[in-house]
């Protein structure tokens, strides 16, 4: 994900995709690791192109 998200939204984030996967996976909470990784767009590209020139 590109920087800028608060940490009121990457908890919402987290506590959503757990609650997804426990209910999907039939696993525990404690089973699940998320991380977030916080990547600008001038080390990002799609198709050929950096993000931070579209």
């Amino acid at each position: 994900m590109h920087p800028g998200r608060t940490q009121d939204q990457k908890r919402a984030f987290v506590r959503e995709a757990t609650k997804v996967a426990v209910e999907t996976l039939a696993c525990p909470p404690e089973s699940l690791e998320i991380i977030i990784t916080e990547i600008s767009k001038d080390s990002w590209a799609t198709a050929g192109k950096l993000k931070s020139d579209s």
